[in-house]
């Protein structure tokens, strides 16, 4: 942690809105202890995306850390069950979520920012153009907000936590318009659920959708090289 910056810890996934909250930190003045999870997705390309985001943003420290989801699967992201490719679900929970995945990582991003003295943990949810996640909405962040201050030693003594989700309440085009005036390479980030074998977005899962959306909506040129397109 910086010794003249105070420290925060940034859930990164490698997507576009954690990189996102990730720049929005660094603007506001945090040294960035940037976490990424390895939970044995099948996207995993995502985790390279997550160490070049991080060095991007200057992090202070970036930790990958393992915890293989797969062994309990129920998604499609961790299971042998087919990502949908015909397009996001209105009013539906798809079976890419992944059962209490924010709940789990946020507990991890606690646990390592009461360790390391930081009082403040920043993630990419969004509550708008999302998929339909039950983990991504206002309640949740402040039921993890009231979580985070009655179950640490710091939040009981009075110097508790703050979650920041600055993204809650933007759309993908508002989301992708910020990357741009935050000076952030969006082409570094990764969405895609299902890659193909040739390395690239497959243009048709629920999160290539909603990026491809987001970029057209604002206006600004994707920089994301897709193999289909709805």
């Amino acid at each position: 942690m910086s010794q003249d910056r105070p420290g925060a810890v940034v859930l990164l996934s490698g997507g576009l809105d954690s990189m996102v909250a990730g720049g929005i930190a660094r603007e506001q003045g945090f040294a960035i202890n940037a976490l990424t999870v390895n939970y044995n997705q099948r996207h995993s390309v995502e985790l390279a995306a997550a160490a070049r985001i991080a060095a991007m943003l200057g992090a202070a420290r970036h930790i990958t850390m393992p915890l293989d989801l797969s062994l309990f699967g129920g998604s499609a992201l961790t299971d042998a069950i087919d990502v949908p490719k015909t397009g996001v679900e209105e009013d539906a929970i798809p079976v890419t979520y992944v059962p209490a995945r924010n709940t789990i990582f946020l507990s991890l991003a606690l646990g390592w920012a009461e360790a390391c003295g930081a009082r403040d943990i920043f993630l990419g949810v969004n509550a708008l153009d999302y998929s339909g996640y039950p983990d991504c909405r206002p309640d949740f962040i402040q039921a993890f907000q009231n979580l985070a201050d009655i179950a640490t030693k710091a939040g009981v003594e009075g110097r508790g936590f703050t979650i920041h989700s600055p993204l809650l309440h933007m759309t993908k085009a508002d989301i992708a318009t910020e990357a741009v005036r935050l000076g952030l390479d969006a082409g570094q980030s990764w969405s895609c659920y299902d890659p193909t074998p040739e390395g690239l977005h497959c243009g048709l899962c629920d999160s290539c959708r909603l990026r491809q959306r987001g970029y057209e909506d604002a206006g600004i040129p994707d920089p994301t090289i897709y193999a289909a397109r709805p």
